[in-house]
C-alpha cells in the first residue's frame, strides 16, 4: 500500500499543479489597450492584485500598491495607472505610453 501511494503521488501532486494553473487563468483579465505609441495587452490578476505586460521586449510584473483614484501597479521602476477605459505607463516618473485607451476586457 505505501509503494503505490508513493507512486501515486507525484500524479496527485501534478494535477494539484495543473488546477491552480486553471485558477489562475480564471482569475486573471486581458485588457486590450491602443496607446498613442503602440498597443499594449495587460493581465489584469485581481486575486494576486497584480498587472503584468511586456515593454521593451522584457515581461513586466507589478503589484498593486496606493492610489488616491484609480488603480496603480508598481515594481519600484514602472508604474501602470488606470482610471476607467483609460491608463498610463512611467518608467521613473517618465510617460512611455501615454492616453491609453481600453479597446476590449476578455476572461
Amino acid at each position: 500500500m505505501k509503494k503505490l501511494l508513493i507512486l501515486a503521488l507525484p500524479f496527485m501532486l501534478a494535477g494539484c499543479s495543473a488546477y491552480n494553473q486553471f485558477m489562475e487563468r480564471m482569475n486573471t483579465d486581458t485588457l486590450e489597450y491602443q496607446c498613442e505609441e503602440k498597443p499594449l495587452t495587460v493581465h489584469l490578476n485581481n486575486t494576486r492584485q497584480e498587472v503584468s505586460f511586456i515593454y521593451d521586449n522584457q515581461p513586466r510584473t507589478l503589484k498593486q500598491g496606493r492610489s488616491a483614484s484609480g488603480a496603480r501597479y508598481t515594481d519600484g521602476v514602472y508604474v501602470f495607472w488606470s482610471k476607467g477605459e483609460e491608463a498610463t505607463v512611467y518608467k521613473r516618473d517618465r510617460i512611455v505610453l501615454n492616453n491609453c485607451q481600453l479597446a476590449s476586457a476578455q476572461r
